[in-house]
């Protein structure tokens, strides 16, 4: 048998979407964006036929062109799963939750033609728990295919193939989301949160319990966020802000679930949990900005204004918030990170923290740098990915900060150093440093 034979070419050219909440409802969108016919399945026909009109209508439409909605099909999970026969990908999108997505492919097994190549978008569970004990055939046709939403905005989409996964049903998932919807496809491995919520979860939990130190040391709320922002290249929100976007409601659950997934040994044990005060604002209802106020509150006056309060954390009340101007050592991020002063020494533990962290998965969560480094810019707009910002800060400086702390050298870094080499990228970004020690070719995004 010839490996052409043994490992058959599949296309994709039609989508059934299991699932039409708003992951759901976002992958259906941009299918049917990219001119392909699909099926939007969901419990009842009332729930996928509102998802059909929210994606024409809604505040923010997910369809640019309404008139792509006639490639929309809809049904209920019931009465029309049937018809995912006649459709080249299957991808599951419902509810995260364990159970419900097992028994979804119980079902789809037992209905889908051969060759469908199939999928699960989740977030953190593990794909080998949701294909335990189930057929041959579904474990060799199945990968994760990780969106991040919103789906039309996010370029991140993370694939992560099973130990039994087929290579031809990675290749057809990774050409279709990168040519047809146009995606940034980033290759991960079968571990708990993948590539980008591994690292950013870490950086968000481990944030919050080091903020404690910098708040009594001076610092305030509004501080942090200056520099967990444009000082090192992360979005404006800063730390707590995007917290407030997320919800310390979704930071709990994303806690608990690294607590029941994490290696035994995994340093990110150390933050999964919600910091005292953060756990009093959760128990209390204060999630962030679906609650009206979590760190931030935003009040409209009677004059048409608005006021911006801050909770404090220190006197657990709010107060107006204060503009923060940096000094320009705060505003360079190698002085800054370098700095033996309050604002120094937190970035060094939080973002110094969360290189280290991230330079030492390799190979766990995936076999190289780019791959990582992509996933944090694509999925979480990091102007550099963590080794890119280890070049800009000089691994050299950081090895060496580590050594006089005591500290432990990361893998990557291990890597770097005794390969007596400068930098993880060289010829212009054109070639990566691999965990061999040797130089590789960066592949095109």
């Amino acid at each position: 048998m010839s490996a052409e034979t043994a490992n058959p070419q599949r296309e994709i050219k039609s989508v059934a979407v299991l699932g039409a909440g708003t992951m759901g409802s976002g992958i259906a969108a941009a299918c049917a964006q990219a001119d392909c016919n699909v099926l939007l399945l969901d419990i009842s026909n009332e729930a996928a036929d509102k998802a059909l009109e929210r994606m024409q209508s809604g505040r923010a439409p997910a369809l640019d062109d309404a008139n792509k909605a006639k490639l929309i099909s809809t049904g209920n999970f019931d009465d029309d799963l049937d018809k995912i026969q006649q459709y080249d990908w299957v991808c599951e999108a419902v509810v995260e939750d364990l159970e419900t997505k097992r028994n979804l492919f119980k079902r789809v097994e037992k209905t889908r033609r051969e060759g469908t190549v199939v999928s699960t978008n989740t977030s953190g569970i593990p794909l080998r728990a949701i294909t335990q004990g189930m057929p041959d055939r579904l474990r060799k046709d199945i990968a994760v295919t990780h969106f991040f939403n919103p789906v039309k905005v996010m370029r991140l989409l993370e694939l992560v193939p099973g130990e039994e996964t087929s290579q031809d049903v990675t290749n057809a998932l990774a050409k279709f989301c990168k040519e047809t919807l146009g995606k940034g496809v980033v290759h991960g491995k079968d571990t708990v949160n993948f590539i980008g919520n591994r690292i950013g979860c870490f950086w968000m939990l481990s944030g919050l319990h080091k903020a404690k130190a910098a708040l009594d040391d001076g610092l305030n709320v509004e501080t942090i966020d200056a520099l967990m922002s444009k000082p090192v290249g992360l979005p404006p929100t800063g730390l707590y802000g995007l917290i407030d976007l997320i919800g310390l409601d979704v930071m709990d659950l994303v806690a608990k679930n690294l607590d029941s997934n994490l290696p035994p040994n995994d340093i990110g044990r150390a933050y999964n949990n919600l910091p005292a005060p953060e756990q009093e604002m959760l128990n209390r209802g204060q999630l962030g900005r679906k609650t009206g106020g979590g760190f931030y509150r935003v009040t409209k006056l009677d004059d048409g204004g608005k006021l911006k309060e801050v909770f404090d954390l220190t006197s657990q009340q709010w107060r107006t918030a204060h503009e923060v101007t940096l000094d320009d050592s705060h505003l360079d991020y190698r002085s800054l990170i370098f700095g033996e002063d309050t604002h120094g020494r937190f970035v060094w533990d939080v973002m110094g923290g969360t290189l280290c962290y991230a330079a030492d998965l390799v190979p766990e969560i995936s076999d190289d740098i780019v791959n990582i480094d992509r996933a944090m810019r694509w999925g979480f707009n990091w102007r550099q990915g963590p080794f890119q910002q280890l070049d800009a800060l000089n691994p050299g400086a950081v090895i060496e900060k580590l050594t006089d702390d005591g500290k432990h050298i990361p893998q990557m870094l291990a890597v770097l150093r005794d390969a007596s080499v400068d930098t993880f990228y060289r010829d212009d970004g054109r070639q990566f440093l691999g965990s061999d020690g040797s130089y590789h070719r960066v592949p095109e995004e």
